[in-house]
């Protein structure tokens, strides 16, 4: 059931980019709450991985995790953070998206 996998994958990302986000909030995990949901959520990212390897070829799941993450978190970063981008920033992240899909 290679759908499966990718649906795993899509967890994982999912998983990964909320952890992520908790990260930050957890203020270097000095806020109990946070802190405890980062651990959770990072948990849960790489069981969801671990499955969807079963059935995704690394290479592919690895660099689409990767990639994907990078953007969303990114984004997330700019909107709830008020992150700034700069050029090289955007460079940086656009030749990442470009390496996954060549």
């Amino acid at each position: 059931m290679p759908h499966m996998g990718y649906a795993l994958l899509t967890g994982a990302i999912a998983c990964e980019i909320v952890a992520t986000t908790c990260l930050k909030y957890s203020a270097g995990f000095t806020q109990l709450g946070w802190s405890v949901l980062t651990v959770v959520f990072y948990i849960a990212c790489y069981v969801c991985l671990s499955r969807a390897l079963l059935t995704v070829d690394l290479s592919v799941a690895y660099a689409t995790w990767c990639a994907v993450g990078i953007v969303v978190t990114t984004i997330i970063s700019a909107l709830l953070f008020h992150e700034q981008l700069n050029a090289t920033s955007i460079a940086g992240i656009a030749l990442c998206v470009v390496g996954v899909v060549l």
